[in-house]
């Protein structure tokens, strides 16, 4: 029996790939033990019991950016998390570490490399953060989601797909789908979404422009999320949801979809050759507008920046394009050419290399 322990969290971007990939290792290893490494305060903690593996907790220790108390006890207390990190993988005997990202990596990968482990890493975003960075310093498997990442020992497997979009037929789901959001068979779907917390940006703007976009002979599915200043207007065509638990069907449901540039969002329309405007977030280190470049060359998206998507640009760019069936259609098509369905088994498939195991 073989056990991993698998590490990251935070958020969603970190949690589903590291789930993704867990659900793989168990389903060709039925055999297999997988634990989790992550912290107390992150999204793991809900997920990963939910999943039913085990998780083990480290302090949540973030990088020190700035000269002050909390820089200056830093390397005391991350020593101790590389302490107890080891002491978890003497104790459960563990024969590989596989890294996601986040808080618990670090950690993890020295760790891993004290124990002499077997390391793999997988990072989700065009721009490697600070933990994938020292991964790719410990190990040669290295797998990345987009082509442009530039990273130590990196080579391309995707984004490991949750497996509602990994196996979904667009074309099987969509009479569910109209059905499911009560949307006209007759007419294409534009897919507005800013994430679970919402995108005031692209919520703004959407609502003030519904009727221009309707005007173009579409309708509107509009996932708001939890904290969206905008109001149903009531206006046929025009469909407004806070929350969506089956976003797999919105996904299958879209002939176009607006949305922010998260390397989840952007793999998963990919996958389903799905074209898009994407606004990416504006603040952060700028990883948004990195993950977007490889469906923007392709041809499959345009990319418009927040403080440029305004209704102004709704009438003079989208509903132009929108009019425009045979090149959205154009865009499907080269949105799809990026995009990976696999990445779960191409990322299972690393950690068995990593492991000395024979792939394929």
């Amino acid at each position: 029996m073989t056990t991993y322990l698998l590490a990251g969290g935070g958020t969603a971007g970190h949690v589903n790939p590291l789930l993704a990939v867990a659900d793989r290792i168990q389903e060709r290893e039925p055999d297999a033990r997988i634990l989790v490494l992550g912290t107390k305060e992150g999204l793991e903690a809900r997920l990963v019991p939910q999943r039913g593996y085990e998780l083990l907790t480290i302090p949540r220790l973030p990088f020190p950016r700035k000269p002050n108390a909390a820089a200056l006890r830093f390397p005391r207390r991350f020593l101790r998390a590389v302490a107890q990190t080891r002491g978890y993988l003497t104790e459960y005997g563990v024969d590989a570490v596989v890294g996601f990202g986040g808080y618990a990596c670090p950690p993890g990968y020295l760790a891993a490399w004290q124990e002499k482990i077997p390391l793999a890493v997988h990072e989700a975003n065009a721009k490697p953060g600070i933990a994938n960075r020292l991964g790719s310093l410990l190990s040669r498997f290295v797998g990345t989601t987009f082509r442009r990442t530039k990273l130590r020992h990196g080579r391309l497997v995707g984004m490991p797909l949750r497996a509602e979009i990994e196996r979904l037929d667009k074309t099987a789901a969509r009479a569910e789908a109209l059905r499911f959001f009560d949307l006209d068979p007759g007419k294409p779907v534009l897919l507005v979404t800013g994430g679970s917390s919402g995108a005031r940006r692209i919520n703004t703007t959407v609502s003030a422009a519904v009727p221009l976009i309707l005007g173009a002979g579409w309708q509107v599915l509009h996932i708001t999320g939890a904290k969206a200043p905008v109001e149903d207007p009531q206006l046929a065509g025009y469909h407004l949801m806070p929350y969506c638990d089956r976003m797999e069907l919105a996904l299958a449901v879209a002939d176009l979809a607006v949305s922010r540039s998260g390397a989840a969002t952007v793999t998963e329309l990919a996958a389903l050759g799905t074209p898009a405007i994407f606004v990416p977030y504006p603040v952060g280190n700028g990883e948004q507008r990195f993950n977007a470049q490889d469906m923007v060359s392709a041809g499959g998206a345009r990319l418009v920046l927040d403080a440029e998507f305004t209704p102004d640009w709704v009438s003079s760019e989208l509903v132009p394009l929108l009019r425009r069936r045979d090149r959205i259609a154009d865009m499907a098509a080269r949105a799809a050419t990026v995009g990976v369905r696999d990445g779960a088994d191409r990322m299972a498939d690393l950690v068995a290399e990593a492991v000395g195991r024979r792939v394929g």
